[in-house]
């Protein structure tokens, strides 16, 4: 059985918690900032997680991880 290859794209993109949740980054933070509110700019520094519905999906995009 040949060793599975991890996508190099997603293995830049998503970190593994502890609990074995993948954390991404938020969209919508890199122009167009002047149109967009301070409280807004500040939440899309904060982490986000990739959902329940699509975790399998990078699971087999990562299988090492």
């Amino acid at each position: 059985m040949p060793k599975m290859k991890t996508n190099r794209g997603a293995a830049k993109r998503f970190k593994v918690t502890g609990t074995g949740k993948l954390k991404r980054a938020k969209a919508f933070k890199s122009h167009k900032l002047s149109g967009k509110t301070s409280k807004v700019k500040r939440n899309l520094r904060k982490t986000g997680y990739v959902s329940q519905s699509q975790e399998k999906t990078m699971k087999n995009l990562l299988p090492y991880v």
